[in-house]
């Protein structure tokens, strides 16, 4: 049953869209700082890569609430606080909150944006839910990786990449130091999540 937009679930869903995607973008930055301040450079890249997503996310839920321009939603909803200083719990808990975004709350505002006839807004909410699944699996590789101690070590060969000079080292294990830049084997990132790297190019 199709409704007037400022009349609409709708429109209070895509702000809450908006301050959730918001929301997100400065934890995973705050997380990223917690992950450079204990020489995980590289874990912060993630976070920092999501954030800019969860950004653009923001801005396209943003931008279907143009028309109401000059008004201001009321809204009420919970929000999660993940303020954590062990890596690990941070993934847990950003692994938690995208897979609540795709399996329920998206799902959700979609579902209600169809039935009042808004399929633009629930066609954003479909497709946004499915990358938020993509950042959940991102995120709980990193985890299981960390605490299995396989982010930097490997029992047969593996090979990472160093994001400050993109040194590709093979092997067992990250060294201490970068051997081309020497920079902290914090910067090394595993090549299968390595960014712009093609396994054929090696």
């Amino acid at each position: 049953m199709a409704v007037e937009f400022n009349r609409s679930n709708t429109k209070e869903n895509l702000m809450k869209a908006f301050a959730g995607e918001s929301q997100a973008r400065n934890r995973y930055t705050i997380a990223a700082d917690t992950c450079k301040k204990q020489s995980m450079y590289a874990v912060g890249e993630i976070f920092l890569f999501t954030a800019e997503q969860e950004r653009a996310h923001a801005q396209r839920y943003y931008d279907l609430l143009k028309e109401l321009s000059g008004n201001t939603i009321e809204i009420s909803g919970g929000f999660p606080i993940d303020h954590h200083d062990d890596i690990v719990k941070l993934l847990e808990s950003a692994h938690h909150n995208e897979m609540e975004e795709y399996n329920d709350v998206y799902q959700a505002f979609g579902d209600e944006a169809k039935k009042e006839g808004f399929l633009e807004a629930a066609s954003a909410f479909y497709q946004i839910a499915e990358i938020e699944q993509i950042h959940a699996k991102r995120f709980a590789k990193v985890k299981e990786m960390l605490e299995s101690n396989t982010y930097f070590e490997r029992s047969t060969s593996g090979m990472w990449m160093c994001l400050n000079c993109g040194h590709i080292q093979k092997g067992k294990a990250v060294p201490p130091l970068c051997p081309v830049c020497r920079y902290d084997r914090g910067y090394f990132i595993p090549a299968e999540m390595a960014p712009y790297l093609e396994m054929d190019f090696i």
